[in-house]
């Protein structure tokens, strides 16, 4: 049997060069590299899609759409890590619903999750499909995020600025109230309104803790998102004792793991996992097993 032969356009981005990286350790699969030089050559990236059984995107969103009509005319397979077409291509996101493995498994582009929205589509998506929640309730989210998850620009700055006593505290961002992963959180999880979400980024490098409170009974949301989730290989969910819960905890997996805290009138639902893991790179390959038809964990950690 021939090997898969996986190319990623922008493979020197973050992104790109962890899926890279291990990707190298897959003895199934064939990588087409592309010079240095010819990262930006439309024509000789086009030949690197043509040669491909699948390729991730790992650009900026206008280029990411611009990378697609290179692929036109192929049978090329395409994994988006990019926000440009979240709300348009099936979505990478193989524990939504009973059927999506299958979707992703036949679609021939596939739109890898936002981490903040990964964490956020966990937990609200189950809620709204068991009628504990309205799909028209206002929620607020805040996401705590390490650093990585700017790309190379932020992490140049937070481990090249050692002097700048601010970049040692959390920061706010998104204050426009549009951060681009909203509409993808809306219309995945099936919310009829926006929700309010705030990002937070820390010093540290990679993990991330989405919360979100709800007026509901705890152990009712533990039961309602333990069913959904109960034979999924990469999502856990636990009823928590925790006093503390550290948003780099999941570090370096491709896990995901749900904590559910609180009485019977509040509740706070947690996930935590790894921008660069569940909320990244692990879900790109994750999506790539199942499109290729290797079993889905395969080269997961």
């Amino acid at each position: 049997m021939n090997k898969p032969k996986i190319y990623i356009d922008g493979q020197a981005g973050t992104t790109g060069l962890q899926i890279l990286e291990r990707l190298k350790e897959r003895e199934d699969l064939e990588l087409i590299l592309i010079a240095q030089a010819d990262r930006k050559d439309p024509e000789k990236r086009k030949e690197c899609f043509a040669k491909a059984d699948l390729a991730f995107l790992c650009l900026p969103d206008q280029a990411a759409i611009e990378a697609v009509s290179l692929a036109e005319g192929t049978s090329t397979k395409i994994i988006d890590a990019s926000t440009a077409h979240r709300t348009s291509w099936v979505y990478g996101f193989p524990e939504l619903d009973p059927d999506q493995r299958k979707k992703i498994k036949e679609a021939k582009y596939v739109a890898n999750p936002g981490c903040h929205a990964t964490g956020f589509i966990s937990i609200v998506h189950p809620l709204i499909q068991a009628n504990l929640i309205k799909p028209d309730i206002s929620i607020h989210a805040f996401s705590l995020t390490g650093y990585s998850g700017g790309g190379k620009s932020m992490i140049q700055q937070y481990e090249g600025d050692q002097e700048n006593d601010l970049l040692k505290s959390p920061a706010i961002y998104g204050l426009s109230m549009q951060h681009k992963h909203i509409p993808e959180m809306q219309k995945i999880s099936g919310l009829s309104r926006k929700p309010l979400f705030t990002p937070i980024v820390d010093d540290y490098y990679n993990g991330m803790l989405v919360s979100i409170q709800f007026e509901l009974d705890a152990r009712q949301v533990f039961e309602v998102l333990n069913k959904a989730y109960q034979d999924q290989p990469l999502i856990e969910v636990e009823f928590g004792n925790n006093s503390f819960l550290y948003a780099n905890a999941m570090r370096n997996t491709d896990h995901l793991k749900l904590y559910v805290h609180g009485n019977e009138e509040q509740t706070i639902v947690c996930a935590s996992f790894d921008n660069l893991g569940k909320g990244a790179c692990g879900a790109a390959i994750q999506n790539m097993n199942i499109m290729l038809g290797f079993e889905e964990t395969k080269g997961l950690r």
